[in-house]
């Protein structure tokens, strides 16, 4: 069975409902009090999880070494890379900013060459630039009156976007030295316990304490929460540390990179958004390059 393969795709219909999800709570409550928030439903729902897989925590497999790359890549991953993330959701929303996000495999590759002594293809680098071309198609554009070509979105939500897929992606590097032969749901409750103690931090930090009990009493930011933070940090990303134990990275990238076309719809039927062709057309070329990059 493609295990991996299968995995892989649903990761993407979990990002599609997770990320849909947290634009709307974070225009409520804001990143850092949504991040933590959605990180301690997700820890309290995976803890039960885990507590049947592995006979009541005794068999867990953890190793020092796995724990210690799985907490980088909780930190990378879950705490800078998602604070940019959802910064970009509120300033350009999901859909652009998971386009953006796109990027990821193609960073992953290059990371992976630079970090891991991995081989990066003439193929691999075309498929970066057809999907760089898709990005630049629905970003760019010309402004009225003239030839010269502008940037259709905010640069701060596209910079914020593009450091969320490099945190990502350099994640996706450090939850695969550490994942091994772990259970997907054990490594997942690491970097999310990881993610959980640096916010925490930095909510106390900047005092912003206030703002989190506020939001414990609002019950539409708190539905929107707990199905984002079950579909995604939970069940999304045990399914993409599946997806790399069962199949090579660059399979598990690809068919997690079609979100961009996946969010189409959601976008139109609830944002309400008016999505051009272009737009639409940038997205599919985006993901066809991610998939070239690994064509063999």
């Amino acid at each position: 069975m493609l295990i991996g393969e299968i995995a892989a795709l649903g990761t993407a219909f979990c990002w599609v409902v997770s990320s849909t999800s947290f634009e709307y709570s974070g225009k409520r409550v804001g990143t850092l009090v949504l991040n933590l928030m959605r990180l301690i439903v997700a820890f309290l729902i995976i803890t039960v999880i885990n507590f049947f897989l592995t006979d009541g925590f005794r068999n867990t497999g953890l190793t020092t070494g796995g724990i210690g790359y799985l907490m980088i890549s909780g930190i990378i991953g879950f705490v800078l890379g998602d604070l940019f993330l959802f910064q970009a959701y509120i300033e350009i929303g999901a859909r652009i900013s998971l386009l953006i996000m796109s990027m990821a495999p193609p960073l992953t590759a290059v990371m992976g060459y630079l970090i891991l002594g991995e081989t990066l293809t003439a193929m691999q680098m075309a498929g970066m630039a057809v999907t760089l071309s898709g990005i630049a198609l629905v970003v760019l554009g010309k402004e009225k009156g003239s030839n010269r070509v502008v940037i259709r979105h905010p640069v701060k939500g596209l910079t914020f976007a593009f450091l969320g897929a490099f945190g990502q992606g350099l994640g996706m590097i450090f939850s695969k030295l550490g994942v091994k032969d772990l259970n997907p749901f054990v490594a997942t409750e690491v970097r999310i316990l990881t993610g959980i103690i640096c916010f925490a931090g930095i909510i106390t930090f900047t005092r912003n304490w206030g703002n989190f009990n506020s939001a414990l009493k609002d019950r539409k930011t708190m539905t929107g929460i707990s199905i984002g933070s079950l579909i995604g940090p939970v069940v999304g990303v045990s399914l993409s540390l599946l997806a790399v134990k069962h199949t090579s990275t660059g399979v598990a990238s690809t068919l997690m990179g079609v979100v961009p076309v996946l969010i189409l719809p959601v976008s139109i039927l609830f944002f309400k958004e008016k999505v051009a062709f272009k737009e639409v057309l940038g997205a599919v070329i985006g993901v066809a390059g991610v998939g070239i990059m690994f064509l063999r």
